[in-house]
């Protein structure tokens, strides 16, 4: 099986607006390769119709398809989907909602690529080795266009995404991991992350920046505020801290906790949230219950890890769960 055979055996796991990536991607299947791209589109959202998608015409294969490409040693997904969407088409984009996988079989392995939404922001396509044209294609006309019926399904996919556009988008962090709590004898607000949190505060950085967060809100924690303190750094950011997205807060006082989350809601655009283990998950049962999203089972909340929470308006309406930001390769 080659790439152009990806319809014959290829699955597609790209239904619901709850997405997750496994702690190990890399490790789903015996022989896994796995890669990132995205449904490149420009246009204003409140006229999807009027809306413009990215065909890349690929000469090695004389195909068109949806701009993707394989991890490199070093990188997460996202950091893989955002390099190499400049690296075949010249673009700079702002992620935005992770669509799904797909999964076919390539030589001897099995080959996974995820897939977000990216809005160009800048930047401009020249003809290169890789990709010699892209044509930029009503939805409709696009999919006529492609290929392989694979990209059709992440294009049919990204559609449903585009007719309930997110106004908000929360990027909710846990901290990084800290030093034991039973091995600190001070102020537990004074706790700071360890060797691995520290490096999961710098991979932060490149996987959060593709969002283009705007603000950054911390708990009171030292190690809340140092997560989140290098991409505030990348960023020229300032981090507002606010005790009401933490635990002890939450112990007393749910109902200012949720007004706090809901007001950094209200600001529209994207802003990012570090907290605690012994909130989120209950924050976000309480968004689901409240808004246009159930999420059946637990919900899980790693260190380091990241929800991506959409909102129309106050209602929640994606999460996409990213357990890690270290490298998947």
């Amino acid at each position: 099986m080659h790439e152009t055979d990806k319809d014959d055996r290829g699955e597609m796991f790209l239904t619901g607006r709850h997405q997750e990536i496994p702690r190990h991607p890399e490790r789903e299947f015996n022989k896994t390769t796995l890669a990132a791209g995205a449904v490149l589109w420009r246009g204003d959202l409140e006229a999807v119709e009027k809306i413009e998608v990215a065909c890349i015409h690929r000469p090695h294969y004389d195909d068109w398809s949806l701009a993707k490409g394989k991890v490199d040693p070093g990188e997460s997904l996202v950091a893989t989907a955002v390099r190499e969407i400049k690296e075949e088409t010249g673009y700079d984009i702002r992620l935005g909602k992770l669509l799904g996988k797909t999964i076919y079989p390539v030589k001897n392995t099995t080959k996974v690529v995820y897939y977000w939404t990216g809005q160009v922001t800048g930047g401009e396509f020249t003809p290169n080795s890789e990709v010699d044209e892209i044509r930029w294609l009503p939805l409709d006309e696009a999919k006529e266009l492609l290929t392989y019926d694979l990209d059709r399904q992440v294009l049919h996919k990204a559609e449903k995404r585009f007719r309930l556009p997110a106004t908000s988008r929360i990027l909710y962090v846990r901290h990084g991991r800290a030093h034991e709590r039973e091995k600190w004898s001070g102020d537990d607000n004074l706790r700071p992350l360890d060797k691995k949190g520290r490096r999961q505060s710098e991979m932060l950085v490149p996987m959060l920046a593709p969002f283009n967060p705007q603000r950054i809100f911390s708990a009171e924690p030292d190690r809340c505020r140092t997560t989140v303190a290098p991409l505030a750094d990348e960023l020229t950011l300032d981090v507002e801290v606010n005790e009401l997205f933490g635990e002890r807060a939450w112990v007393d006082n749910q109902v200012a906790c949720k007004q706090a989350f809901a007001d950094v809601v209200a600001l529209g655009g994207v802003s990012v949230i570090c907290s605690q283990g012994g909130i989120m998950p209950d924050i976000i049962a309480w968004l689901s219950d409240t808004g246009r999203l159930p999420i059946d089972g637990p919900i899980s909340v790693k260190k380091g890890g990241v929800w991506v929470l959409s909102f129309n308006g106050d209602d929640l309406t994606g999460a996409d769960y990213m357990p890690s930001a270290l490298p998947v390769r």
